[in-house]
């Protein structure tokens, strides 16, 4: 069985697992550290313009930092070095700097836990002493047995740049396979060793990407991969036949079996998977990060092919168990926000399905385990769970400890019982042990967090957009705080994918809100949050819904008093890079300062670099026709800067290694941006070196990050620092 508690969730709509361990301490305010008047910016590098100039449909684009798009030259290298002088130069002045990183870092240091899983004889766990850069595999035999070391990224570089990124045990726990990132690449190394004695088996698997690794018995494993690009660079060339392949345990990486996908039937996207009792073979396939096709594959039959589920990409699909050959499936075909159905292997096509849990008014995310289905339901972006039998019999809804995100649930069909872990944003995460069979729950880890969550307060509100349309927006505060329109607020947001943002504790949030800070948080259209529909009102040509329900949010927030535009930050990475990149091109005014973090803010040439083409089921792309590309040009952040005009305080982030959205957007909109602004708010760019997307990160470079992020906020609202201990 797969464990992957590290991957990345930018494109995946399951709740993360949260970090846990085991009590609360107090804080005390001692002195407040004054902003620094007037603080110097070095000047911008002289960026080189070049005559790069793009045809589409007749209209005339200019593109001249085109030339950072190549990761690989010595120009760039240069540029990224100067840019980074300037922000560290700036940063450094900043008089409360050394005092957040020190209470970030005090904030950090504690022991943290997660739920443990069984494979075979053992119990694991991963555990953090406080500040170690990486988490740690542990293991012990048994519920009793000697505690041990089993797997140590920390030792698998000197920086604690090389991360674990996904771990996959053979059913009878014998065998495992992990993979392996460097410097926070989606290109992957696998390796495969005997759990037993922790012996490594054959050769390390390379050049492995946006892979599960599923066992079949102690015989091997499959996985997906792309060919390694043969020109350009490894980390922005585009990748679009997806391969699924089957290695044998002790034999050449270059023998293993084509099973799925390449030329012969070329996808963008393709995972696998077995069910749990081995006999069948299931394979997603994919063109875009929004639908689906559907097949399965007998294994107990050596002659048998694959056989076809589900033959189109319109709706999203996925075999969650079997029974023999009955199969459970999750759709939403006929449902957009998800029901579970039931067929027979015989006839696995969608006229022969069942309805065996049917849709509701709240978006559904099913797993199985202990021979259960447990149906976890968004209800306005909070978790509902309910617990059914085989038969589809409710048996009870399950007693969370109040109102938030639960996750987990998934086990093994003999297991007894199952774990789950409930957080919130004022209730830092605590792990429960659940009976399946009483559905009693017990707590098994509460976290050791210095924070007390008795001072501070959630509520949820609903807006109303531009067009009419109620947003809900969850508001976090210490209790309190006057609403007189002065409270620091950073809004955040991201509003696509159909990923849903859930209320979770962040530890790096704790300094604003002691700060008597406010953290506001849109479920935007575009997310999950009510299924597929909201989904695609935030798609393609609606794609302005989703930065208008941003504004909206943030104009309520001053408009209620939590905040004024002299106070208000926003902040959103990846697709929400985007969001924050359109919110402040299209109203500049509204914001004091601005954070887009690896964000995709040249929509016309996204499409171009990595599997970037496979979002556009989300955001069309600038060849589909003349009206997409108008309406992409209109607010691709690179295209909508103006000259002359006065932008936030702004600090954008990336990083070398990002291989999902390539460090050249922000590059060029970083050069233009300070080409073009006009006005005393500084205009940044902080890239991390030896780091992706954001999985895998080393502690010490997130608490350097969010030290300067907070540090950067603080400075340019002019607010200053309450020194705590």
């Amino acid at each position: 069985m797969e464990h992957d508690y590290f991957k990345d969730q930018i494109m995946n709509k399951n709740f993360g697992i949260v970090l846990l361990a085991l009590s609360f301490g107090a804080c005390q305010t001692q002195k407040t550290i004054d902003v620094k008047e007037n603080l110097a910016v070095k000047p911008y590098p002289k960026t080189e313009k070049i005559d790069q100039k793009d045809t589409y449909f007749g209209t005339v684009v200019d593109d001249p930092y085109r030339w950072l798009e190549d990761d690989l030259s010595a120009k760039t290298k240069e540029w990224v070095a100067a840019e980074n002088e300037v922000t560290q130069d700036y940063l450094g002045q900043i008089p409360f700097r050394e005092a957040i990183r020190k209470r970030l870092e005090d904030l950090w240091n504690y022991e943290k836990e997660t739920a443990p899983f069984k494979e075979g004889e053992y119990t694991y766990y991963y555990k953090n002493d406080g500040l170690q850069n990486q988490y740690v595999l542990y293991r012990k035999k048994g519920d009793d047995g000697q505690e041990e070391v089993f797997l140590d990224p920390n030792k698998f570089s000197d920086d604690g740049t090389t991360s674990l990124a996904g771990i996959s045990f053979s059913k009878d726990g014998s065998h495992v396979a992990y993979q392996i990132s460097e410097g926070g690449s989606d290109w992957r190394k696998v390796v495969i060793m005997r759990a037993a004695d922790k012996q490594i088996i054959g050769d390390t698997l390379i050049d492995v990407k946006f892979s599960g690794l599923a066992w079949k018995g102690n015989e091997g494993i499959y996985y997906s991969s792309y060919d390694k690009p043969k020109q350009g660079s490894a980390l922005s060339a585009m990748t679009d036949q997806h391969k699924l392949y089957f290695h044998k345990l002790n034999t050449p990486q270059s023998e293993d079996q084509l099973v799925f996908g390449g030329t012969a039937k070329p996808r963008r996207y393709i995972g696998a998977g077995l069910t749990e009792d081995e006999r069948f073979l299931i394979v997603s396939a994919a063109n875009a990060t929004s639908g689906n096709e559907l097949y399965i594959k007998d294994l107990s039959d050596p002659a048998s092919d694959f056989v076809t589920v589900v033959g189109n990409m319109e709706k999203n699909h996925s075999i969650i168990d079997n029974e023999g050959t009955k199969l459970f499936i999750y759709t939403e075909l006929n449902a957009p926000n998800g029901r579970v159905v039931t067929t027979d292997f015989a006839t696995p096509q969608p006229e022969n399905w069942k309805d065996l849990i049917p849709e509701t008014a709240q978006v559904l995310s099913p797993v199985t385990g202990g021979g259960k289905i447990f149906a976890h339901y968004l209800k306005d972006a909070t978790s509902l769970v309910k617990q059914y039998d085989r038969t589809g019999k409710l048996e009870r809804e399950i007693e969370l400890s109040g109102v938030g995100s639960a996750s987990g649930f998934g086990g093994k069909s003999t297991d007894t019982e199952t774990y789950y872990a409930f957080t919130n944003y004022v209730n830092p995460g605590t792990i429960y042990k659940y009976d399946i069979a009483s559905g009693k729950s017990e707590i098994y880890k509460k976290s050791a967090v210095k924070f007390d969550p008795s001072q501070y307060e959630s509520k949820q509100v609903f807006y109303t957009s531009k067009d009419g349309t109620k947003v809900p927006m969850i508001i976090t505060y210490k209790k309190g705080i006057k609403l007189d329109g002065s409270n620091p607020t950073m809004l955040y947001g991201y509003g696509g994918f159909n990923i849903s943002l859930t209320p979770s504790f962040s530890v790096s949030n704790v300094l604003l809100l002691e700060q008597g800070g406010v953290y506001a948080v849109a479920n935007l259209r575009g997310g999950g949050e009510y299924g597929e529909n909201w989904h695609l009102a935030g798609t393609k040509l609606k794609k302005q819904n989703v930065f208008d329900d941003f504004i909206a949010a943030a104009e309520y927030l001053i408009a209620e008093k939590y905040t004024s535009s002299e106070k208000l930050a926003i902040a959103g990475g990846s697709n929400g890079g985007l969001l924050v990149g359109a919110a402040m091109t299209q109203r500049p005014e509204l914001f004091k300062v601005a954070f887009p973090a690896v964000g995709v803010l040249d929509m016309l040439r996204y499409h171009k670099f990595t599997a970037g083409a496979g979002w556009a089921f989300d955001y069309g792309t600038a060849d589909d026709s003349e009206e997409m590309f108008a309406y992409l040009h209109r607010y691709s952040p690179y295209h909508a800067l103006k000259p002359g005009t006065a932008y936030p305080a702004t600090m954008v982030t990336t990083a070398d290694h990002d291989d999902r959205v390539v460090p050249a957007h922000s590059f060029k909109f970083a050069a233009r941006l300070q080409e073009y602004h006009q006005g005393e708010n500084p205009v940044l760019i902080r890239i991390d070196t030896k780091a992706g997307h954001g999985a895998g990160k080393s502690t010490a470079m997130v608490i350097a990050e969010q030290t300067d992020k907070w540090a950067f906020m603080f400075q340019n609202m002019g607010v200053g620092y309450q020194e705590i201990k």
